[in-house]
């Protein structure tokens, strides 16, 4: 009954009936029950019918919400939102510095407040999705290694302070895994049952989506590929620790870049914005410096096509996001491979990967009340209800 309701409603008692073949008195009472246990809703008179009217019903705002958190190298985002996707509420703090037990901290601090704004309408929160960069072990929530955006070591387990706190189920997964089920979900990727996402910023990685499936590989570590040796000389040592493509068009390596190409009347750039925004006012140093990335990245993307051959690729974070890559990105690609994915830019933007945490939170959190006693698992299809209009 419930999940008729959500999936059609507002839906009338006799369209429960003809929807399910149950008898019209087994779903007034069923109905009934689910209305005084404030799951359901009355939703008005259904108009346009002679005699009495019937009355309509949708899943109530009260029935449960779900927190997503997006734990990046510069900003932790949290935010809640309803069974039907719609946004609640949501917060942004710089991530803390101080290592990753204070990292951990301030999740907890900030889902608490969002619980909190969100309970006082929605009713109980019902399951947390948590991104985070790096490699997660599925069986233990914890991040194994090559979050050094968070943790300089590479091992990070936001599970340590929060596991313990709430009564509902945490699902821990990689960032840019999450930002490619954001962009299934809620972006551009919506009816792409092929799709990879790829993140440039401070580091370089992949998510994978076949078959309506996410792709983590053997060790959780498919899609990093700020490890491809396209770059002058791979084996060079200084590549072991992110790898030779991240080094080379990560947000260091572009400042790096440019800086030992700069003319005398450039200035020293810190920050890897600055040469972009150099670059649209045609600075030959940063000019030549967004190029090369260009190319290196359509390089990198007809790899991918020549593997995976999917039907979308996505671009994004904060360097991937730049209007200046995508047509260079896009003719690199296609002078190397016969046979190329469509390629864009992301339309969910920094905002990705927490739309993917609200995702499996939303996932979970259907599967429990349209299935009771089913247990959370790993979140793997991705071929569920997605968001969809109260109307």
């Amino acid at each position: 009954m419930l999940e008729t309701i959500f999936r059609r409603g507002p839906i009338t008692r006799p369209e429960i009936a003809a929807a399910t073949n149950l008898s019209k008195p087994t779903v007034s009472a069923a109905v009934s029950r689910l209305e005084q246990g404030g799951m359901v809703r009355a939703a008005g008179m259904r108009a346009g019918q002679r005699g009495r009217k019937p009355v309509s019903y949708v899943v109530s705002p009260r029935a449960g919400f779900v927190v997503g958190a997006d734990i990046g190298g510069s900003n932790v985002r949290v935010a809640a939102a309803d069974l039907f996707g719609e946004p609640i509420c949501d917060v942004k703090h710089p991530t803390a510095k101080d290592g990753g037990r204070a990292v951990g901290v301030q999740i907890l601090e900030l889902v608490t407040e969002v619980i909190d704004q969100a309970a006082a309408v929605h009713g109980p929160p019902l399951a947390l999705g948590l991104s985070s960069p790096g490699v997660v072990d599925q069986a233990s929530g914890r991040v194994t290694s090559l979050a050094y955006n968070v943790v300089p070591e590479g091992g990070f387990d936001p599970l340590e302070v929060i596991r313990d706190r709430f009564d509902l189920p945490v699902l821990v997964e990689n960032n840019v895994n999450l930002a490619a089920v954001g962009e299934k979900w809620f972006g551009l990727a919506r009816g792409a049952s092929t799709v990879v996402f790829i993140a440039i910023g401070a580091g370089i990685g992949m998510g994978i989506i076949i078959d309506d499936e996410l792709v983590r590989g053997a060790h959780g570590a498919a899609g990093e590929i700020g490890y491809l040796p396209l770059v002058g000389d791979p084996f060079n040592p200084r590549h072991r620790l992110h790898g030779g493509l991240e080094d080379e068009i990560g947000a260091a390596g572009i400042v790096a870049a440019f800086n030992e190409r700069r003319g005398a009347d450039d200035p020293d750039l810190s920050a890897v914005q600055e040469v972009f925004e150099l670059a649209e006012t045609g600075n030959a140093a940063a000019r030549s410096v967004v190029d090369h990335v260009a190319s290196r990245l359509g390089t990198a993307i007809a790899t991918v096509c020549a593997i995976l051959d999917p039907e979308l690729v996505v671009l994004g974070g904060g360097i991937g996001a730049s209007p200046l890559l995508l047509r260079p990105v896009r003719g690199s690609a296609a002078a190397l491979v016969p046979i190329t994915a469509r390629i864009e830019t992301s339309l969910l933007g920094e905002r990705a990967a927490l739309q993917g945490a609200i995702a499996v939170a939303l996932h979970a959190a259907r599967t429990m009340l349209l299935s009771p006693g089913s247990a959370p698992r790993a979140q793997r299809s991705l071929a569920g209800v997605g968001p969809r209009s109260r109307s």
